[in-house]
């Protein structure tokens, strides 16, 4: 019957508890705001041109083919066979690709060859990423705007290239989208002087999708040995805001 006592002597407070409880508190408080502050730092931390460049060279690299787009449209597009692999790492942290493309029956007949050189562009171009090919043809690739299925789009000047590839052909244009999933389009026109298209696809680009992943690991980029080649055009990439 003396729960009086008892009960006066629980409900008197232990310094030491207290004490504890108020430390644990701090800490806990503590590591809520650094992990508060990293996760804020990561989802605001912005994209380098260094970013940029390796997101380009990622997309464009690999095996690629335009079937599903043959299948849909056998009339105006072939099943083409798109291949691309690291080449070398230069010192500065540019990257060099080897490009080919076949008809997908013939892949060791390439009709077009070229390396590819990815790097950020200078301060002066106002871009992010520079792509230089052997010469001829610049695409000035942006990021697109939110809610596009694409990742970089662009295209060459109005008045294009020259170029003299077939049927007269004096200059040509280029235009080149990045998709998610590495997927690329791609549509390359060629015009005579009266500004006639005298090749390539009128309907729109190229759309190339990657192959299964197991059909190029096996690839080794030290194989690919450029063959002469006397139809091909020339061309590069440069990313810019």
């Amino acid at each position: 019957m003396c729960t009086g006592s008892e009960s006066g002597s629980d409900s008197k407070s232990d310094p030491n508890s207290n004490g504890w409880s108020r430390a644990r508190g701090a800490v806990l408080k503590s590591l809520a705001l650094i992990g508060g502050a990293l996760l804020l730092r990561r989802l605001t931390k912005s994209t380098t041109r260094w970013d940029h460049a390796r997101m380009v060279a990622d997309s464009l690299n690999g095996e690629k083919f335009s079937k599903e787009q043959a299948v849909r449209d056998p009339d105006n597009y072939f099943n083409f066979r798109w291949l691309s692999c690291p080449a070398a790492d230069m010192v500065d942290g540019s990257k060099v690709l080897y490009f080919e493309q076949a008809f997908w029956r013939t892949p060791h007949k390439p009709f077009r060859q070229r390396f590819f050189m990815i790097k950020p562009c200078a301060k002066e171009l106002r871009c992010d990423v520079e792509d230089i090919a052997e010469h001829l043809t610049t695409i000035h690739l942006k990021r697109c705007e939110r809610g596009k299925r694409c990742l970089y789009e662009g295209s060459t000047p109005a008045d294009g290239f020259p170029n003299s590839w077939q049927n007269g052909a004096t200059h040509c244009t280029s235009e080149l989208a990045v998709l998610k999933n590495n997927e690329i389009h791609a549509w390359d026109r060629g015009y005579d002087d009266d500004g006639n298209q005298v090749w390539g696809v009128k309907g729109g680009p190229y759309e190339f999708k990657p192959a299964p992943a197991s059909s190029f690991d096996e690839l080794n980029p030290l194989s690919f040995a450029l063959q002469p080649v006397g139809k091909r055009i020339e061309g590069s990439f440069v990313l810019q805001e």
